[in-house]
């Protein structure tokens, strides 16, 4: 009988003899014979048995024989004596001269004489095996209930052992007839409650209680048996060696009476097994039984190969022979083609196995004779065999495993590296000496080595030696890691033994329940035998399946691969595959009842040890060290180099095993570029990106990328040989990034992953497309570097280089764990394949691989003088060809990848997709939201609300990432000229940026602040002057937009917290935290653009936000916070409304009437008003929103006096109701209605602060140090474009230029910096000004300004000529002198900023100047104005 290998040894006997399951605990007889070339070692009990055991029959050689020259085939089953003394069981036969004490062997009982021993087999089996016959005594004639007689004999079993797949009974009637596929129904009886094959009729044994199955059979006369073929001519007495009968007798023939599972010839003279009938051989003297034999065997069946044996299908490859050839059960373990048959023809391997330095078969054979195979014409051979790159002869690092690429070299190498190994040449790093591995082909580097106290990790064990560190996990896992043992000692003692042993009091001695007393002591402390042993189980045990005698009494136990209830009496199934424990099976693992079976991935074979699964074809390794590509055989250890244009470290790389493309970026170009993998093409996939981390979806044929070095976004593009422009990619993801470090995709899953290296350590997960974006892993974390994924085990791996480990998690982030060894000192990259992980570590300069479970069988790959960088397994595998769900989506631009394999389309920036999912179109409605966090712009075009609600994540948008900026806080936006003004809260600054397709740049800053920070900021959109307030300045001011002056324009007011521009009405409205005795008050003001007609509108506020004006400037809007309602009320104060909104309410914008705004609680969350004035939810998603602003072309559209030339105003334009004002900022004056001149306020060489009341030295100004009461002294500007010379103010050329833009005004009243011009005043001019003057407003009354050549009230007194020159001259004098002041000024601000260069190599930066100079303007509208008395009606 042949068993699987896999069998031996498992607990369960398969063979009848039980030899399957001897000697194989450690306290079992020794090993007494080998044979089958040492492959089998048989106990000594085999030995001269009457069978043949071993394959070679070397067990039943030199036996002693009979005077008939027959073997007695019982005679070591029947009669053994014992002369150990050991205790080991070593049986010989009994000397006659020598007798000894009689001791049985395992498994036997002595004879009543004493003479010999028996098998318990062979009790009551209806043989007399013992001379005396006492083994055949007190035998049972019937079976109790619940038992099962064998047919032969009068031995009784278990009913639950019958049709249990191993034999009982001698005769294996207990297995017959329990196979759906043996022979058919042939004979019922028994009341039809049994039913027999054929072959169990007439064959002179009853087996039917009626004897219906031995009835109205024929019989010859002949009797003759044909004994001269064992095992396959089976006579009536002798059949397996075990129903020893006495021999017919020739001259008393009797009936021919055949055993169970043969069948007569047809001449009646002899029987023949069923297993050899059609055979291909005559076993019957008559040839009979290879007559009528099938030539073909019908559909289903399997033909054997030699001769015309038919059998059932399904009995090929099932782990049982039945064909006499093993035909049906070879070949059965390979999948692509059987190149190479070995352990005797029980495996076949593919041609990819052979010579690939990995021994697959038993026998060796599969690495044999491979001296012959070749390398390429670019390579060098090693002497192992190993094939390298012919470049890498004698450069110094040995390439080859045996160094062979390093000897017999001409001169000694050239070696980039400071240090060389004293005799064998070879170029050493300082990283590489006494790092445990030998480079020296002397050893010299790893000779004379300190030994220094190591501080061990967070995660790792400190060995007693205090020199070595072992990770956690290797603690008391039964191997001795550390060089002291350590790690093992102090261990708790092992597990108690599975329920098919037996505990010896020693606790680590666990034994068969068979060698539990049975009289000899098989624990080391003979713990299995005395006490109750003598106890017996009862007939009646309630035991599920084995019942047996210890010393502390009868117990029960169960077979291997059970486990033993709570009762101690029913048997459950131990499910090995639960758990994932390492080692069961590294693929796939299916439970079995008391077993478990290993399977493969399609493309891997089952191994020859049942458990590990290896890869058809090698796996390659693609590494990159520095600005070079290494192809690394896993298996051959070949050494390839890549053709790569790269100069400087490439920090990613993939590739695309379709197009057999590699791709990479390194850190010397901004583009993306390819390789093929033959090594014969090269080109660019994309131009114009910054980018350390590519990815290749290998299905959806799109390539990622995190865009920018250190942050931004993720966005793909099609993989093509087109070199393309930055443009044409699709965002993928763009919001909420810190520092992305790395980026890893399962297209199979339609999965992407990536690490974050920022304020917090967190590696995150989203959908291909970008949905469903959350954390995976945030905890034991530092700094994640590298990702990788593994398919097969659907884990996560991830390097942390502050933690210095190898981390993985299952997809969903459970399962964290963490390898922290001595050898992951700086881990940069990681790729996992199969059963193994591989590391590159960048300050040791060393690529390594080990276990991915236990980190244990560590091996170096690749020792190089260059960084190794980023890693990946090449293999086609890796990247199975799978039906692409894109191709059944009809995208008009680009379709990605989702979760759960399903396909989505997208569009490029500037285009929004349609309603219908699959199109792109341009914008329809222009109008958008910008919304800010405190890194990110994010715009959402309003059109893309349409038909959404409730998501989960962003909608359609494009997030713009603001360079630097780590605290936004406010912001505005010119749609003309695309240029962004942000408020900065942790650099105290307003920056402003240029939008350049999808990008802001940043083009310096509008104004710093030092000890300051900005509360309010808005933008008037058609001068570009900025209107401002700040905590240390708390006043309205403007700055205009070269950021060269700023005037004050409402002085004194308490903290501004938001300001609303409405540059086509001339107004503007602010929020007012005003104080009121000893508290305060926050209030809704507004005013003219130009600070004039300043009054209060709404003083019921809370914490008003967001504050914004409607289309048409007469209604004004804000975001209650306080309270949770967004209020509204025109500019006049009357018609108060309120919406509720809710608790959590943060910000508001407007757009066209619609209310958009924002709560946050657990997530932030964007709200609407629809039709209905019912709130609906927009989206959601986790980001901080710090503001919303809408935009559109509308509310940007239009023009007012100061639309064009800048109202002819020379510093100031300001809109007012139906005009426009000219302003002079800090330190100017007017000149005229329109232009400015400096005003020497303070001494020379020296600036007055803002309060007017302190005069400071140039140089206190913008050095970075606040000295103004105020710290106004720090309000500067560093625009890109400008200098310290455009600090000059900007004059007329010429001083004798006319005051006025318009015809006729004149220069009488230049003490007033503020003229306002009315929409009346050609009427007015006409009529009250006698057409000789202009009409203006000034302090709530209307006067004229007379045109030169008049004077007067209403301008109707005529100037002489006489009296018109001084004035001429006096002007042109005038002019000249300020001409002169100008030439001093510049002059001496020339020479300044030549020391500031000199003393600083800084960026330059502007000085920024405030208000006007002069109080004494009493006739200007008061900054200080009393709000009591302004009317509403004066803001109209």
């Amino acid at each position: 009988m042949c068993v699987d290998q896999k069998q031996v040894c498992d607990g369960v006997a398969q063979c009848q003899d039980r030899s399957d399951e001897i000697d194989c605990q450690r306290s079992m007889a020794g090993c007494a014979h080998h044979c089958d070339d040492k492959t089998r070692c048989l106990p000594d009990s085999f030995l001269c048995d009457g069978e043949i055991d071993c394959l070679d029959g070397t067990d039943e050689a030199n036996c002693d024989s009979d005077s008939t020259g027959n073997i007695d085939d019982k005679e070591y089953y029947k009669d053994y004596a014992a002369d150990d003394s050991n205790g080991n069981n070593q049986e010989t036969p009994t000397s006659k001269s020598a007798p000894a004490p009689l001791r049985c062997p395992l498994g036997t009982k002595p004879c009543q004489d004493k003479t010999g021993c028996v098998l318990y087999i062979h009790v009551c089996d209806g043989e007399s095996d013992c001379k005396d016959g006492s083994d055949e005594e007190d035998c049972s004639l019937e079976c109790d209930k619940g038992e099962f007689q064998c047919a032969h004999g009068k031995m009784c079993i278990d009913q639950k052992q019958v049709c249990d797949g191993v034999a009982q009974c001698q005769d294996r009637s207990d297995e017959i007839d329990c196979q759906r596929s043996m022979a058919g129904c042939a004979h019922h009886c028994d009341d039809k409650t049994r039913c027999l094959p054929d072959s169990f009729l007439c064959d002179g044994e009853r087996d039917c209680l009626d004897g219906t199955d031995e009835a109205n059979c024929d019989s010859d006369s002949t009797g003759n048996i044909d004994d001269t073929k064992p095992h396959k001519v089976v006579a009536v007495d002798a059949f397996n060696g075990n129903n020893q009968e006495t021999p017919t007798s020739r001259s008393a023939p009797a009936p021919l009476r055949c055993p169970l599972g043969t069948k007569p010839c047809q001449d009646k003279a002899s029987c023949v097994l069923y297993i050899h009938v059609c055979d291909g051989e005559s076993d019957c003297k008559d040839g009979s039984d290879e007559e009528d034999c099938l030539l073909e065997c019908d559909k289903g069946h399997f033909q054997c190969a030699h001769g015309r044996k038919c059998i059932d299908q399904r009995q090929v490859c099932d782990g049982v022979t039945q064909c006499q050839d093993r035909s049906d059960e070879m070949e059965c373990k390979f999948m692509d083609g059987c190149a190479h048959h070995c352990d005797n023809k029980t495996r076949c391997l593919p041609d990819s196995f052979l010579c690939d330095g990995e021994r697959d078969c038993l026998d060796g054979t599969d690495e044999a004779s491979c001296a012959d195979e070749s390398c390429s014409s670019g390579e060098l051979r090693c002497t192992s065999g190993q094939c390298v790159s012919v470049s890498m002869r004698c450069d110094g690092h040995p390439d080859c495993r045996d160094r062979s690429d390093e000897e017999g070299c001409a001169k000694p190498p050239k070696c980039t590296t400071k240090l060389r190994c004293p005799h064998s040449q070879e170029c050493l790093l300082e990283e590489w000496v006494c790092d445990g591995d030998q480079d020296c082909k002397d050893g010299s580097d790893e000779k004379n080595c300190k030994v220094v106290e190591l501080t061990c990790g967070e995660f790792q064990w400190a060995c007693t030696s205090k020199v070595q560190c072992v990770p956690e996990a290797w603690r008391c896992d039964g191997t001795k890691d550390c060089v002291d043992g350590s790690d093992e000692a102090g261990c708790a003692p092992v597990e108690t033994c599975p329920s098919h042993q037996f505990q010896c009091s020693s606790e680590w001695e666990c034994l068969d329940t068979t060698l539990v007393c049975d009289q000899v002591k098989n624990c080391a402390d003979g713990s299995d035998e005395g006490g109750e042993c003598q106890t017996r189980c009862p007939e009646e045990a309630q035991c599920a399946q084995n019942c047996y005698s210890t010393p502390q009494g009868v117990r029960c136990g169960c077979m291997s691969g059970y486990q033993l209830k709570e009762d101690y009496v029913s048997c459950a199934d131990i499910d090995e595959c639960a758990g994932g424990v390492p080692g069961v099976c590294s693929h796939l693992c299916v439970n079995t009842p008391g077993s478990f079976k290993c399977h493969c991935n399609p493309g891997y074979l089952l191994e020859s040890d049942g458990h590990r699964c290896k890869i058809t074809g090698e796996p390659h390794l693609l590494a990159s060290v520095q600005s070079e590509l290494f192809l690394l055989g896993l298996r051959s250890n070949s050494l390839d180099v890549l053709v790569s244009s790269a100069k400087k470290a490439i920090l990613s790389v993939d590739y695309d095993w379709k197009d057999q493309r590699v791709f990479w970026v390194s850190l010397d170009s901004e583009s993306i570029k390819w390789s093929s993998l033959d090594q014969k093409t090269k080109g660019t996939l994309v131009k114009g990106v910054k980018s350390d981390c590519i990815a290749v979806d290998w299905i959806g044929r799109h390539l990622y990328w995190i865009d920018g070095i250190g942050g931004g976004r993720i966005v793909a593009i099609g993989l093509n040989s087109v070199i393309t422009d930055s443009l044409d990619h699709t965002v993928i993801l763009d919001e909420d990034f810190e520092q992305p470090r790395s980026l890893a995709l399962l297209p199979q899953k339609g999965l992407l992953f990536w690490s974050e290296i920022g304020n917090e350590a967190k590696i995150e997960r989203a959908g291909m497309d970008g949905s469903e974006r959350r954390v995976v892993v945030r905890q034991n974390l530092h700094w994640p570097g590298g990702l990788a994924l593994d398919a097969l085990g659907e884990r996560i791996y991830w390097t942390d280089e502050k933690l210095r480990c190898i981390g993985s998690a299952t997809l969903d982030g459970g399962d964290v764990k963490l390898l922290q060894m001595m050898e992951t000192t700086n881990p940069f990259s990681v790729a996992v394949f199969n059963d193994m992980v591989y590391w590159s570590d960048t300050k040791r300069r060393i690529i390594q691989g080990a276990d991915k479970i236990t980190g244990k069988n560590r091996e170096v790959l690749l020792k190089r003088p260059g960084q190794p960088f980023v890693l990946k397994v090449v293999h086609p595998l890796l990247q199975m060809s799978t039906k692409n769900p894109c191709e059944e989506l009809h995208c008009s631009h680009l379709c990605v990848l989702a979760p759960g394999f399903k396909a989505v389309c997208k569009c490029p920036s500037g285009l929004l997709l349609m309603q219908d999912g699959l199109s792109c179109s341009k914008l329809v409605n222009s109008a958008f939201l910008l919304v800010l966090s405190p890194t990110t712009v994010t715009q959402i075009y309003l059109q893309t609300m349409q038909g959404a609600s409730d998501l989960k994540s962003w909608p359609e948008h494009l997030a713009l990432p603001l360079p630097n900026v780590n605290e936004a806080a406010m912001l505005d936006y010119s749609l003309q000229d695309q240029t962004l003004y942000l408020a900065n809260t942790g650099q105290s600054s307003v920056s402003v940026f240029k939008l350049k397709e999808t990008n802001l740049v940043s083009r310096g800053q509008f104004l710093q602040l030092k000890g300051d920070t900005v509360t309010a900021l808005a933008l008037d959109w058609i001068t570009l002057s900025v209107y401002w307030s700040s905590s240390m300045q708390p006043r309205l001011q403007v700055t205009s937009s070269s950021g060269e002056h700023t005037a004050v324009l409402i002085q004194d007011v308490g903290r501004l917290e938001s300001i609303a521009l409405h540059p086509l009405s001339g107004r503007l409205c602010f929020t007012n935290m005003a104080k009121l005795g000893e508290g305060t008050q926050t209030q809704v003001e507004c005013a003219h653009m130009d600070g004039a007609t300043h009054a209060l509108v709404w003083k019921d506020a809370v914490q008003p936000r967001s504050l914004t004006f409607s289309n048409m400037g007469d209604e004004i809007y804000w975001a209650d916070i306080g309270v949770g309602v967004i209020s509204s009320v025109r500019i006049d104060g009357s018609g108060y409304k309120e919406f509720k909104t809710g608790d959590g309410l943060t910000a508001f914008a407007l757009s066209n009437g619609l209310f958009i705004w924002v709560t946050k609680s657990e997530t932030t969350k964007v709200w609407y008003r629809d039709d209905q004035m019912t709130k609906k939810l927009w989206f959601e998603v986790n980001t901080d929103v710090v503001s919303l602003t809408a935009f559109s072309k509308s509310s940007q559209t239009g023009s007012n006096f100061c639309s064009a030339g800048n109202g002819d105003c020379s510093q100031f334009c300001l809109a007012v109701p139906g005009g426009r004002t000219c302003r002079c900022g800090h330190e100017h004056r007017p000149v005229n209605a329109t232009h400015c001149a400096p005003d020497p306020y303070c001494p020379p060489g020296t600036r007055p602060c803002l309060d007017k009341s302190t005069c400071l030295p140039l140089e206190k100004f913008c050095d970075g140090h606040p000295s103004c009461p105020d710290t106004s002294d720090e309000n500067c500007v560093n625009l890109k474009g400008t200098s310290e010379d455009s600090k000059a103010p900007t004059q007329p050329a010429n001083p004798s230029v006319p005051v006025s833009a318009d015809p006729g005004s004149t220069t009488t009243s230049l003490d007033d910096s503020v003229l306002v011009r009315r929409l009346d005043a050609q009427q007015c001019s006409e009529t009250h000004c006698n057409g000789n003057g202009e009409c203006v407003e000034r302090n709530g009354g209307t006067s004229c300004v007379c045109t030169p050549g008049y004077n007067g009230d209403s301008c109707s007194d005529e100037l002489s000529t006489a009296t018109q020159m001084p004035l001429i001259c006096g002007a042109v004098g005038l002019c000249a002198g300020i001409v002169v002041i100008s030439v001093l000024a510049a002059v001496l601000q020339k020479r300044k900023a030549a020391n500031t260069r000199q003393a600083s190599p800084e960026v330059k930066q502007t000085r920024m100047t405030d208000l006007e100079k002069h109080e004494e303007t009493s006739s200007h509208v008061s900054a200080k104005t009393n709000l009591t008395e302004v009317p509403y009606a004066a803001i109209l």
